[in-house]
């Protein structure tokens, strides 16, 4: 067995069976593995960013690793953004990259580089694979660093894969997630009771036994329950406790989180600003609230607040913390002019049972929470990292990992260009995903950000470099182009009907919703 197969059968051994890929020479021994293993599904990507991102979406939805085939440094030069995003997200996710073969790299070839330098900052776990004796441990040990939540790189070299004399590798068992003893959860229980505190939710916290465990913690002592401002993963909808999330902007944070004397981490880190403003704290919490480090990301977190909540009263008896659960809501259905609002208030209204919801909307996306609290139950995928370009692919991984669940990608027109290629992706593996493309013809948050930042002027010049004109991007076209079916929305009225026209054909579909 050569090193390429013994890598995909160890993989399909440990349940990792999907392999989002755009290879090249030094990976053809991983392709032509495909065919021994069939296992193994093989899921072609004309991007690196939409193949690390839709790793990210799988691993986010199945709650196990898929793998990101990439080739050489360029290629994961490529995948790196949505590879921040993923680490952001603590997301189980192996990216194999291929390397020149060992006797051809002293010679300092065209594509040579330092692929491990380059994984470094985004990945938990990097190791090159010394020899195809011992290409099967490496591999079962960067799927078991993986699913601690980590992206994990594996470098291959290609005499490697080639080379026979490869074995399979058993996996590790997997530790159990780190508990959190019973003094944390003590003088978390204490600062909930006698301050001004918030418990803040991130990771796997914001999952329904998380969300209820801590709203009942809540209940009983006064706090309030806040969320990260872009989670990994967020259920949503009716009969769960409604979660407001730290806002985006400075300001809008700092009046969200004032008068708090303590702010309790279940899951999340202490809320930070996402850039440095002139004369602006880069931590929004007001002067002298403690931050208490109660479960960290990878502790068992909702064991922590299940705990949590019996140690203030709350128990698991939702008779002794009864908490405000949202009502089954949507408002009716738009008519009339397209914005923000009857955007907001179309997707609320027509939205499905179990969707997964890819949020990239952005600045048009801003009254889409409040609108669907009521909605039918779906899981809310999130901008973890900031490194835009992440729906479209995101979305795709979603839906291979979910092949049962509608999956709606709310996009900016902006960060749509960036990994339009997913669209073909999706049309080529039918995926049922439905994008709306929001069309305001520019980068909308960059008009904010050039004041915000102090930045002088705003004249015709400035303006030209963050706006979507002279041509405006015809997404109608492009993702025809790639082979989805495609249409323009005008109207409310007519986001609304293509919506649940989309809903009710299966199969990717677009809609460039005009604002």
């Amino acid at each position: 067995m050569n090193g390429a197969e013994a890598l995909m059968r160890t993989f399909v051994d440990a349940g990792t069976d999907v392999c989002f890929m755009n290879p090249g020479t030094s990976e053809m021994h991983f392709v032509a593995a495909l065919d021994r293993v069939p296992e193994m599904r093989g899921v072609l990507t004309l991007f690196e960013g939409v193949a690390t991102g839709a790793a990210d979406g799988y691993g986010r939805i199945a709650g196990r690793p898929a793998v990101a085939l990439l080739h050489l440094g360029p290629g994961l030069g490529n995948g790196i953004a949505n590879l921040h995003n993923a680490r952001r997200a603590r997301t189980p996710l192996v990216t194999v990259v291929g390397e020149h073969a060992t006797f051809h790299q002293r010679f300092d070839a065209p594509l040579q580089s330092d692929i491990a330098a380059l994984a470094g900052p985004v990945s938990g776990w990097v190791r090159t694979v010394a020899g195809v004796a011992g290409v099967g441990a490496d591999t079962a040990d960067a799927i078991a660093a993986a699913r601690g939540g980590c992206v994990a790189t594996l470098i291959v070299p290609a005499d490697v894969s080639w080379s026979e004399g490869a074995a399979v590798a058993p996996l590790p068992p997997a530790p159990a997630p780190s508990t959190v003893d019973a003094d944390r959860v003590a003088a978390a229980a204490k600062a909930l009771r006698s301050s001004r505190a918030a418990l803040l939710l991130g990771g796997a916290a914001l999952r329904e036994p998380g969300l209820l465990a801590a709203a009942r913690a809540a209940a009983v002592t006064g706090a309030r329950v806040l969320g990260e401002t872009f989670p990994a993963r967020l259920e949503r909808g009716a009969g769960l406790p409604p979660l407001e999330r730290i806002a985006y902007l400075p300001e809008l944070a700092a009046q969200q989180l004032g008068g708090l004397e303590t702010i309790v981490l279940a899951g999340a880190k202490a809320p930070v600003t996402f850039f440095g403003y002139p004369d602006t704290p880069s931590q929004p919490a007001p002067p002298g609230c403690e931050i208490l480090a109660f479960a960290a990301p990878g502790e068992d977190v909702v064991g922590a607040l299940a705990a949590l909540a019996a140690e203030v009263g709350a128990g698991g008896r939702v008779d002794l913390a009864p908490v405000a659960l949202a009502p089954a809501a949507r408002p009716e259905a738009p008519t009339g002019r397209l914005d923000a609002g009857s955007f907001a208030a179309a997707v609320a209204a027509t939205l499905p049972e179990d969707t997964i919801v890819v949020d990239e909307a952005n600045t048009s996306g801003v009254g889409v929470p409040a609108a669907t609290a009521g909605a039918p139950r779906h899981d809310l995928l999130a901008l973890t990292g900031g490194s835009i370009g992440q729906g479209p692919p995101v979305a795709v991984g979603a839906a291979v990992a979910a092949p049962g669940r509608p999956v709606l990608n709310l996009q900016a027109d902006g960060s749509a260009l960036y990994t339009l290629q997913a669209w073909w992706t999706q049309a080529r593996e039918g995926l049922d995903v439905t994008t709306v493309v929001l069309n305001n013809r520019s980068y909308a948050i960059l008009h904010y950000e050039l004041s915000r930042v102090g930045a002088a002027g705003d004249g015709d010049r400035a303006r030209a470099m963050l706006n979507l004109t002279d041509p405006v991007p015809d997404h109608v076209s492009l993702a025809r182009g790639m082979g989805l079916p495609a249409e323009r929305a005008q109207t409310a009225d007519d986001l609304v009907r293509l919506l649940r026209q989309a809903y009710a054909e299966p199969g990717p579909h677009l809609i460039e919703a005009v604002l």
